[in-house]
């Protein structure tokens, strides 16, 4: 199997991590795909594919309610995928893992219950410009209810967080911080562990959104001193429809559930109910089973490449496409310059074509990209411009890959210069 070869190996084969991505080998108006839209979603390694239709197959039950061998094999499936995730993001325990549908839900979960509980009028969220509409509404949505306040740390003109405004943003009236610790729009990765310092020195909590990071680095939620962790599985390789949030287990003990129902309960009377133990509180109604099992399977691919590998993949890739788009002067780049201080994210635009035009184009050539605001339309205002186009990386993309986008890009301008 390919992910075991490169495990073994100082630096990832690429060429046989491909072979486990059967979608790579599909044409797209008659070209070969270019798929450089990562961080909207990732592709699916064959295992990850096969244990979606293993399940469905073979032991389709429900879960935590059956004595019939199907519904033991389908929960202890369940469970053991909640203990691979678990330990890929540093958990403490298993119950810290709550399954969510993505990071959206996640970040409301967080939203509806544990701030609804300790912010209140008069009190301080502190985000950043950068943020995902995901992780900005729902404090713009809090704030407005309770009567708090909601302050944003400065942005350096590169798109990196300014630190020297720390002390002065986050302060005694503070009672969350919530940042991405990847940009999904400019790649920029934020130094969470400070935040994290300075939060919890006032005695605030700090929310984590690490749907751009989980996929692309190694993460420790503990190290990184995160009171909660949103992150999606379709972005790392697993399906659509399943996410975790990871929780404190102190926070979680105190926090009250979002949904009630079926399987969240402990004891029901006509008159009140009472609530399951962790991490059951929290999910009401019957989960998606199929998917978080193929969410450890993925969790389980990129283990076997190392996320240490994946991650230097990635900086030596970005590092190619910085230097290949600084050929090309008719495009702005948005971003951090340094690899070490982004992820494979790279936001481009130049002000005579639009990047709808540009994302259509390079379609026709095999390339997917996206354009657009990427839910991040407050900082297309503070860049100044209406849309960018993004290549977003991951761990089965080359530089060959780079140089046709490239290439493309530069028949684009053609194209659209000469009208023809």
């Amino acid at each position: 199997m390919a992910t075991q070869a490169a495990s073994a190996q100082p630096s990832l084969d690429v060429a046989r991590i491909r072979e486990d991505f059967p979608i790579l080998n599909r044409m797209v108006y008659g070209k070969p795909l270019v798929y450089l839209d990562n961080a909207a979603t990732s592709q699916k390694p064959r295992s990850v594919i096969e244990s979606l239709v293993d399940y469905y197959e073979n032991y389709n039950a429900n879960v935590h309610r059956g004595v019939h061998s199907l519904s033991m094999e389908a929960t202890d499936a369940m469970e053991a995928a909640r203990t691979k995730v678990a330990k890929f993001v540093g958990a403490e325990t298993d119950e810290c893992i709550i399954w969510t549908r993505n990071a959206t839900e996640s970040l409301n979960l967080v939203a509806h219950t544990w701030a609804r509980a300790h912010v209140h009028e008069g009190d301080e969220i502190v985000t950043t410009p950068m943020e995902h509409h995901s992780n900005l509404v729902p404090w713009q949505e809090l704030a407005i209810a309770k009567g708090a306040k909601l302050r944003f740390l400065p942005m350096t003109d590169e798109g990196t967080l300014d630190l020297t405004a720390v002390d002065s943003v986050i302060s005694k009236r503070t009672k969350l911080v919530a940042v991405t610790q990847a940009s999904n729009s400019l790649g920029t990765i934020n130094p969470v562990e400070e935040l994290a310092q300075a939060a919890h020195a006032h005695g605030a909590k700090i929310l984590v959104d690490g749907a751009q990071s989980a996929p692309h680095m190694p993460v420790n939620v503990q190290d990184l001193g995160a009171d909660f962790f949103a992150f999606s599985g379709h972005k790392m390789m697993g399906p659509t429809g399943i996410g975790a949030l990871y929780t404190k287990r102190e926070i979680l003990d105190e926090m009250e559930p979002l949904l009630t129902g079926g399987e969240m309960v402990l004891q029901v009377t006509y008159e009140k109910a009472s609530w399951a133990d962790l991490p059951m509180r929290f999910e009401a109604g019957t989960p998606n089973i199929a998917d978080a099992i193929a969410f450890g399977v993925a969790t389980d691919y990129l283990n076997n490449l190392g996320m240490d590998n994946v991650r230097k993949h990635e900086e030596s890739l970005t590092e190619y496409a910085l230097e290949r788009f600084s050929q090309i002067k008719e495009f702005t780049v948005f971003g951090p310059r340094s690899v070490e201080l982004r992820g494979g994210i790279i936001s481009f635009h130049n002000e005579n074509l639009h990047p709808h035009d540009l994302g259509t184009y390079l379609d026709r050539q095999g390339i997917a990209i996206r354009t657009g605001h990427h839910c991040t339309m407050p900082l297309m205002g503070k860049l100044g411009v209406p849309a960018t186009a993004r290549a977003s990386l991951y761990v089965y993309n080359t530089e060959a890959e780079i140089d046709c986008l490239i290439e493309a890009i530069n028949g684009a301008l053609r194209y659209f210069r000469n009208g023809s």
